[in-house]
């Protein structure tokens, strides 16, 4: 059996688009001691791509990270698959709150040295040792305390379309660089309340563990992150704290938590909290774009890039030929696109 799918991703999201057929949006995440990544890699493709899910996952020696795409008729037969194995048993699955099914059309799953990028040396410090994990209403109370300090630990294209009110929003592209900005705005107020979030919440074990770790003693989290939360206050009836959308990172880029729209269109300015990705496969940029920007500059960033995409596509791969576009789509959208 094929362990890749290897049909050209353009036909992949078409059939997606095109199918009927229900699924559920997924995120769960685990850390936890792999021996042999690759072997449960292979493994975990194998099974999963019998059960239909499509997604992007991360698999690394210290655990899983993990956001898919299941029908919604093989939902029960995915979470008992997950908690047979011991590890994974009672692993909590965040569930989407906005989701139409469609937000991955493949299944990749890829080993890597990390399951989130962090560039911590986790030899050195306690990485179980984490903060205080609290639900919506304890994150309530905390935000209400003037002792607390909230910070976003997400990057600047997540936050920029919603966060939550009286957050710190540093202006970052990775989260290696959101760990050095919250150690240093906190460096001299370790007596404070720290309450971080995240998407999902793994972001936040790791963060949580590295601030107790240099000495901050109040440090609390959003268990289950924005996610979890969404779900909370909806089942609750709570009013939200959150403002705006979810970044998320599959094809929907995003879950609609309150109706404020928060950002602007980066190419005309107007109110919008679209993203999209410029569809020149040379660029890919990710970027804020209106309805009305989405039809001048043909789904593009620039004009640039709309003259290219008008080209025949032989001449649009020779332009591209020796490009690495890496992780270009998530490079700062806010700059100066048109």
């Amino acid at each position: 059996m094929a362990l890749y799918n290897r049909i050209d991703g353009r036909v992949l999201k078409e059939k997606m688009l095109a199918t009927p057929e229900k699924r559920v949006t997924i995120s769960f995440y685990k850390y936890h001691h792999l021996s042999d990544p690759v072997a449960f890699r292979d493994q975990l493709y194998s099974d999963f791509e019998a059960l239909g899910v499509f997604g992007r996952i991360y698999v690394a020696s210290e655990g899983i990270n993990a956001q898919v795409s299941v029908p919604e008729h093989q939902f029960e037969t995915f979470r008992n698959y997950l908690y047979a194995i011991d590890w994974m048993n009672g692993l909590r699955l965040n569930i989407a709150v906005e989701d139409n099914g469609k937000s991955f059309f493949k299944l990749k799953i890829l080993v890597r040295k990390k399951i989130v990028a962090d560039g911590l040396d986790d030899n050195t410090f306690d990485v179980t040792n984490t903060g205080t994990h609290v639900d919506a209403e304890a994150f309530h109370t905390l935000a209400d305390d003037p002792n607390t300090i909230i910070i976003d630990m997400r990057n600047h294209y997540e936050s920029e379309v919603g966060h939550f009110k009286g957050a710190i929003l540093p202006n970052v592209d990775t989260f290696r660089e959101e760990l050095q900005i919250a150690e240093d705005l906190m460096r001299d107020q370790k007596d404070k309340n720290l309450l971080m979030y995240c998407t999902g919440g793994i972001r936040c074990e790791k963060a949580s563990a590295w601030m107790k770790h240099i000495g901050f003693k109040n440090v609390f989290q959003l268990n289950g992150g924005i996610i979890k939360y969404a779900q909370e206050i909806k089942d609750k009836g709570i009013e939200s704290k959150f403002i705006g959308k979810n970044f998320v990172f599959d094809e929907r880029l995003g879950e609609r938590i309150t109706e404020d729209i928060i950002a602007v269109c980066h190419q005309c300015g107007k109110p919008c909290d679209d993203h999209t990705n410029c569809i020149n496969d040379g660029c890919h940029l990710l970027f804020i774009q209106c309805s009305d920007c989405k039809k001048e500059f043909n789904n593009c960033c620039s004009p640039a890039c709309k003259d290219i995409v008008a080209l025949p596509e032989e001449v649009q791969k020779e332009l591209r030929r020796g490009i690495t576009k890496e992780r270009q789509v998530f490079k700062k959208g806010r700059k100066k696109t048109v």
